[in-house]
């Protein structure tokens, strides 16, 4: 696409200023003939080159900012094709960023109790909604006279959808000031990572300092696991001790220990009175502590003794698929025999879930081509590809995911995205045999020998084999 510019019109929005920009998308004021209220389109930057997240991260926002509802949260319009124009278009939030409001801090005891109340409401609503923000941060809260609003979903996670970002990676996901321990080791299940965002937020609003400071490295951000902050009334002696007992209990690292729940925050803040203060309390980290948060979340747990309802869902057939499918278009055939296979395999089960993945090389020796011969990006290209291809299924939102894997060893991508997700069955393809295939090793023979669960393979001459 073009690079947009004042009077640009992308879909009936006329482009009328820019705003602030970050380094993954640049956003605008908006009209449009069917609105009569200020809007926003947020573009991604799909620059050639541009890291992947910032796809997935666009697609994760598109997804989950339409399920949302109140007025945390500024009012979803509309979204563009990725094919085509990729934009997310938004009510316009008029209000104070809290990151300019941060910048006179240590604020006064009265105004970290009401800009706390405000945006624990919002995460209350929030978390209601079945989502956990995971990038709570003073950049993407907006205060406003009806209260705090949150910005930019791009890290979220909604329980009831497939999470993009978690199964592409574990590495942590969020601002290093304020990330919660568990985003650290890769966990991002939990709303309760917001809460502790919330508490270095508040931190920082009463003592002018960040609690873990900026770390640049994993190891960085992983001292907060073994490293409990100063006190704040170590910092601010006048830090009321209740203010600051709600301030550590966010920042717990168990989050059995942590707040369990927004709403409490903000009960807290309003009702000083009833928090009591431990006489004693107890650090908020240990390396024991760290080492068996560390343990629990490696570990892969299943139960002893499975109910006859699940037993049933099991022998029922997969739950967790994986089609990796070739979608370049030089196998169409092929491509079309492992869509009719996924489909018998979800048809087995109606709480089935499928992943769809297709794998984009990358070179070794020399270097990858990012663009087509049109300029446009290859990884895009592959992505509407991947969703075309699963279109005939005719899967819920809920039921599907979709991911391009850059890789050298199409095999060692499909085999490690299996592993990391937990995937019960693997469907895909094996090309016709030659020469230098059976001297190196087809993909579908390094999988089927690999992998740690059932595999089909899907031949056009023969039938399927698992």
């Amino acid at each position: 696409m073009e690079t947009p510019r004042i009077g640009s019109v992308i879909d009936g929005f006329t482009l009328t200023e820019r705003l602030r920009s970050g380094a993954m998308a640049t956003l605008w004021r908006a009209t449009h003939p069917d609105h009569d209220r200020p809007l926003v389109l947020k573009i991604p930057i799909l620059d050639p080159g541009t890291d992947v997240s910032v796809i997935v991260g666009y697609e994760t926002e598109a997804m989950i900012h339409k399920r949302l509802s109140g007025r945390h949260v500024p009012r979803f319009v509309s979204a563009g094709d990725l094919a085509r124009i990729p934009y997310i278009a938004m009510e316009f939030v008029a209000g104070t960023p809290l990151a300019e409001t941060m910048r006179a801090a240590p604020l006064p005891v009265e105004e970290v109790v009401r800009i706390g109340i405000t945006i624990a409401v919002a995460l209350a609503d929030l978390h209601r909604q079945n989502v956990a923000h995971l990038d709570l941060k003073p950049d993407n809260v907006m205060m406003t006279p009806a209260g705090a609003v949150l910005l930019d979903f791009g890290l979220s996670r909604h329980a009831e959808l497939p999470d993009l970002l978690g199964e592409e990676s574990s590495a942590p996901m969020g601002t290093a000031a304020y990330i919660a321990p568990e985003q650290v080791l890769g966990d991002r299940s939990d709303a309760a990572s917001d809460i502790f965002a919330l508490g270095c937020i508040l931190y920082q609003m009463t003592t002018g300092e960040e609690p873990f400071g900026r770390p640049a490295t994993v190891p960085g951000m992983k001292r907060r696991l073994y490293h409990a902050p100063r006190p704040p009334r170590a910092i601010r002696s006048e830090t009321p001790a209740w203010l600051e007992e709600i301030i550590l209990h966010c920042l717990e690292v168990d989050r059995g220990r942590r707040y369990a729940d927004a709403a409490k925050v903000a009960f807290d803040l309003r009702h000083p009175e009833q928090v009591v203060v431990a006489r004693h309390r107890r650090p908020t980290a240990t390396p024991g502590l760290a080492k068996r948060l560390l343990a629990r979340f490696q570990k892969r747990e299943e139960a002893a003794i499975l109910g006859p309802s699940a037993r049933a869902r099991r022998e029922a057939g997969p739950s967790i698929i994986l089609a990796a499918v070739d979608v370049s278009g030089e196998h169409d055939r092929l491509a079309q025999a492992i869509l009719a296979e996924t489909k018998r395999l979800l048809d087995a089960r109606e709480d089935s879930w499928l992943a769809c993945l297709t794998v984009l090389r990358t070179e070794i020796i020399r270097e990858t081509q990012s663009v087509d011969e049109h300029g446009r990006s290859v990884y895009i290209n592959r992505l509407v590809a991947l969703k075309d291809w699963a279109r005939p299924l005719h899967l819920r939102e809920d039921r599907v995911s979709y991911h391009v894997i850059e890789a050298v060893s199409a095999a060692d991508a499909i085999l490690t995205y299996a592993d990391h997700n937990d995937i019960d069955h693997i469907v895909l393809g094996a090309r016709s045999s030659s020469a230098v295939r059976r001297h190196l090793g087809s993909v579908s023979t390094k999988v089927v020998a690999e992998a740690h669960c059932s595999v089909s393979v899907i031949r056009l001459k023969g039938s399927a084999a698992s």
